[in-house]
């Protein structure tokens, strides 16, 4: 059962080290505002990826396949997590 899930254990290992760094970053610096609904909006998006990288690792079998879907889904969380800061597009999700 361990071997099937390690690489869940490593994406939920590496979501909270990700979250973590804006948290010691909110302890030495202003510039760094977080609220409690930023880390759990932030924390919903990344394990959102996260479970669908391990659904593509597991699905796909030709590597070329899995590394076009990989990227694709980077680049939609680049872009979701783009304008949840800055609402490059202009929707009400930026809070604006």
């Amino acid at each position: 059962m361990l071997t099937n899930c390690r690489r869940i254990y490593i994406i939920l290992g590496v979501i909270s080290v990700v979250l973590i760094i804006p948290f010691i970053a909110m302890q030495f610096s202003t510039e760094v505002n977080w609220s409690p609904f930023d880390f759990i909006v932030m924390g919903g998006l990344l394990l959102t990826v996260g479970l669908f990288f391990e659904l593509i690792m597991r699905t796909f079998r030709k590597p070329s396949v899995k590394i076009v879907l990989i990227v694709i889904l980077f680049l939609l969380f680049l872009l979701t997590w783009a304008e949840l800061a800055v609402g490059i597009f202009g929707t009400p999700l930026a809070g604006s």
